[in-house]
């Protein structure tokens, strides 16, 4: 299977996977269903995240002429669960490759209020408060501190 090129996806179980094709004049109708696990890394406080993943898939399939290359095309909501064949052979990994990669979060969170890391002293917040002081600053920011303490100062 290809790679889904993810950097929050760590690790994939095997996937399970079934379907059936039925004609539904004037075309096709795929039906399906998947299962499998995905570990994640969470965004905020990078601990280990699996989770299990299940859905379903139902496609209408037509046999047609190739669309022409090139140019823009306008797609409606009617277009999004249609597949356009050039011949008889369906691939259905390039169908569940597209699954896997709309199930992969794009900010993987371990909970929804996940404190995350300290960022002075990369301490794991959701643990309880680091010993760092609270009032402390990014020293990038100094040059803009000046600059606000003497435009205080003129008035």
């Amino acid at each position: 299977m290809a790679s889904l090129e993810r950097p929050e996806l760590t690790e994939l179980s095997p996937v399970s996977w079934e379907g059936q094709v039925k004609f539904a004049e004037p075309g096709f109708l795929l039906k399906g269903r998947y299962r499998y696990e995905q570990a994640l890394t969470c965004n905020r406080c990078l601990k280990a995240i699996v989770e299990p993943v299940a859905g379903d898939l139902e496609l209408t399939i037509f046999v047609a002429a190739p669309r022409p290359l090139g140019g823009e095309q306008e797609l409606d909501e009617n277009d999004l669960g249609v597949v356009y064949l050039q011949d008889e052979n369906l691939e259905t990994e390039p169908l569940l490759l597209e699954q896997l990669q709309l199930n992969i979060p794009m900010k993987p969170l371990c909970r929804p209020d996940c404190a995350g890391l300290c960022p002075t002293c990369g301490a794991d917040l959701n643990q309880g408060a680091c010993g760092c002081p609270s009032g402390s600053t990014d020293p990038r920011w100094g040059g803009l501190q000046l600059l606000k303490d003497r435009l205080n100062e003129r008035n």
